[in-house]
């Protein structure tokens, strides 16, 4: 009786199977003839729609111009003969026809089924602009429990901020923290009217530290400094500043102090004409064949005015200035320290003011050559023993005294000095740093 159960019960089964292939069958079928190419435009245009209205099968779509493989395959969906070159139907009776038919489900479902999936734009939208209202409602908030609400530039500021699309570009905890962080800033900046009415000087490592728990939280380029400094120049009347120098300004206008002591520019046998115990000191450095490095601090009060068209080097390695040092050279030397920071701009930007004519150095690898094109070509500085005929004779010493071989790695730049370099780079794959080359600079600099 145990055989004979089971067997029943594989019977059973074998009619279930039968019986859900005999139903898929015909939905299989229904989608194959759904994906045939003459209701591919159909498809695609009752999708756009679709989207538009919420995934509700509202309204009605235009297809001109038919082909007669698409008036045929329109004929036999819509029960329907189709003679003509253009069509009208409507979403309401396509989508009965849909749940009517061995397809046995709606518009939007089957337009699921088919691929790829809907996505409901309306609803997208309506949830972003559910989103940028929660910011402007948290900021507005954020605002009215400071001091700064009864200031009217504040208000100003806070328009600005929602005409710009500045924070709404960003995800909603992101632009709220910023949002939050900004307004914290400027009340420390402004905290209105009180019995001490001289205001605080901040440091802006320090005032960064306090509002937003980073040194670096104000630093140049952030989205918070850029709401900040737009909040001082309202508060101070000023314009809105486009370069580094008005940035600087626009923070003291605050009593705010960039740091401007910790980066420097080392620098090497500079002789400035001026007569002030600064520009003496820089001539007696270079007489005693000693560096120095100079903070943006003291290029704000350097006269810098040095003979006219002197040719200075610049190099991209403090090993070349130490070596131009205890070697006793004296053609003065710039270095950029592996990247051109503000500082070092900022004295390259004062001597090309004055005349000064440059030669430029680096490494022979991709970051190299990225380097020497920005400072090649902000001051139509030369190449300085960086040309592909250069590279070559490096390349093939170190290999002749079995110097061990650095790879090139990192996506390649081209050298707009030299159009022979990067392929000639490419070729033997290896980097060249600038000691390599440390005999043939020395003899320049001589």
């Amino acid at each position: 009786m145990r055989e004979d159960k089971q067997e029943g019960t594989k019977a059973d089964m074998r009619e279930a199977v039968q019986e859900s292939t005999a139903e898929q069958a015909p939905a299989a079928e229904a989608l194959s003839f759904l994906n045939r190419p003459g209701l591919t435009r159909l498809w695609t245009t009752v999708r756009a729609r679709l989207e538009r209205n919420g995934l509700q099968p509202i309204g009605t779509v235009r297809l001109q111009n038919l082909d007669a493989e698409e008036r045929e395959a329109l004929s036999l969906l819509l029960a329907k003969s189709l003679t003509g070159p253009d069509a009208s139907i409507r979403l309401a009776d396509l989508d009965t026809r849909l749940r009517t038919s061995a397809v046995g489900r709606g518009l939007a479902a089957t337009l699921a089924e088919l691929g790829p999936p809907l996505t409901d734009r309306r609803a997208a939208r309506d949830a972003v602009t559910a989103e940028r209202a929660r910011v402007w409602s948290a900021a507005e908030a954020a605002l009215s429990a400071t001091s700064l609400a009864a200031q009217p530039w504040a208000r100003s500021w806070m328009e600005e901020l929602r005409r710009s699309g500045t924070l709404t570009r960003r995800p909603t905890d992101t632009a709220l923290t910023t949002a939050t962080q900004a307004i914290q800033t400027l009340m420390v900046l402004f905290p209105g009217r009180g019995p001490d009415p001289t205001p605080a000087t901040w440091g802006r490592g320090e005032l960064a530290t306090r509002t937003t728990g980073s040194a670096h939280g104000l630093d140049d380029g952030t989205v918070l400094a850029r709401l900040v400094l737009r909040g001082i120049a309202l508060a101070c009347g000023a314009d809105v500043p486009v370069d580094a120098p008005g940035r600087r300004a626009l923070w003291h206008l605050a009593s705010v102090t960039p740091d401007e002591v910790s980066s420097t520019v080392l620098t090497y046998g500079l002789r400035p004409t001026g007569v002030t115990w600064q520009e003496t000191a820089l001539r007696e450095r270079a007489d005693h064949s000693l560096e120095t490095h100079l903070t943006l601090r003291e290029l704000r009060t350097l006269s810098l005015e040095l003979p006219p068209c002197t040719r200075i080097r610049v190099c991209e390695n403090p090993r070349v200035v130490e070596a131009a040092a205890d070697t006793g050279r004296t053609a003065p030397l710039i270095c950029t320290s592996g990247s051109a920071t503000t500082v070092v701009l900022a004295l390259l930007d004062a001597l090309a003011a004055t005349g000064c004519v440059f030669a430029y150095h680096g490494d022979f690898d991709w970051p190299g050559i990225a380097l020497a094109n920005r400072v090649i070509h902000r001051y139509r500085a030369e190449s300085w023993r960086m040309k592909a005929a250069d590279y070559e004779y490096l390349a093939t010493r170190t290999q002749m005294y079995g110097t061990p071989q650095l790879l090139l790695t990192g996506p390649r730049v081209e050298a707009a000095w030299d159009p022979e370099l990067a392929p000639a780079m490419d070729a033997l794959g290896i980097a060249q740093h600038e000691e390599a080359a440390l005999d043939l600079l020395l003899e320049d600099l001589a």
